[in-house]
């Protein structure tokens, strides 16, 4: 009888459902746009934990309790300057948070475009957004989610992952035989905190930009990879959040997306405070800042309500 019980344990546990894995690989087998060399992630515990030399693109699932569960869910894009990821601090934190309003989240562990392991460097991390939300969509009843209340959240150059996805989600990934091809990747809506937006030489971040499009990069490309220029109609309905004394990522990368927005009539709604430089994250130590995340759940309850009424 105990081995016939533990046969039956060890089924039902090889049955699991997809929805109880707390950490799922992007792609099945070979990863795409890989040299194929073998190099080691590193993982940097200071507290807040940083990775680098990302070597596989992952998922981290984040469930809110069944009770508080909203059937929505977000990608959360850590920034790091395109060097690393602020994994902790840009990533599970939010993650966190967004349970704690109901949302499913997941933190998106995506390739760094300076690793000796990718090829097609600036390709790199549209093509594991753009995976990640595909794979989410497929899979949304095994999470009890809504395949059209799946949206993207970037922070610092997560932020130009999120917004080159919101951008570019019609984009060829070069993929063959891809699975997921037919499924839509178009983030149903947009958060973008202290973000890189341009790779406008006046305005951008330089160390994100030299990452992703290396030392001298065309005019064609550096036009492509500004995201303020490739908004169209079909681009999500955006929050954006800034501080206007930021000295890494100039305010002006929100203030050009913004326009751009509002130029194509897509739904925008932009804060900006005096002071806080650039990463506050959640803010929980400055009072002036700190009710940011206020405004974002009202924004979100918001385009809820409108899309309700459409």
């Amino acid at each position: 009888m105990m081995h016939f019980r533990l046969l039956a344990i060890s089924a039902f546990c090889s049955f699991c459902t997809f929805s109880q894995d707390k950490i799922i690989p992007l792609y099945d087998g070979k990863i795409p746009n890989s040299t194929g060399i073998s190099e080691k992630e590193i993982h940097t515990d200071n507290g807040l934990l940083e990775i680098s030399n990302v070597q596989e693109p992952t998922l981290e699932t984040f469930l809110p309790s069944k009770q508080n569960a909203n059937g929505k869910a977000v990608i959360i894009c850590p920034g790091g300057g395109y060097h690393y990821l602020a994994y902790h601090y840009a990533g599970t934190n939010f993650a966190k948070w967004f349970n704690s309003k109901g949302y499913t989240a997941f933190v998106l562990k995506y390739r760094l475009p300076i690793a000796n392991t990718v090829k097609n460097k600036a390709e790199v991390p549209l093509q594991d957004a753009k995976r990640a939300i595909q794979v989410i969509r497929k899979n949304a009843d095994k999470w009890n989610l809504n395949p059209e209340s799946i949206g993207i959240m970037g922070l610092s150059a997560g932020g130009h992952v999120a917004s080159t996805l919101a951008t570019h989600f019609n984009s060829d990934t070069g993929i063959p035989k891809d699975p997921y091809k037919d499924i839509s990747a178009r983030p149903d809506f947009l958060i973008l905190a202290f973000p890189v937006i341009t790779m406008d030489k006046k305005y951008t971040h330089m160390g994100s930009r030299k990452a992703l499009l290396g030392e001298s990069p065309s005019e064609e490309k550096i036009k492509l990879y500004s995201n303020e220029l490739q908004v169209t109609s079909e681009t999500p309905p955006t929050f954006l959040v800034h501080c206007e004394d930021d000295k890494a990522v100039p305010v002006e990368n929100s203030l050009l997306f913004y326009r751009g927005l509002t130029k194509h009539g897509v739904s925008a709604e932009m804060h900006l405070y005096p002071k806080g430089g650039h990463g506050f994250g959640l803010a929980l130590n400055n009072k002036h800042l700190q009710s940011w995340t206020d405004r974002l759940y009202n924004w979100l309850d918001f385009i809820d309500n409108r899309q309700t009424e459409d």
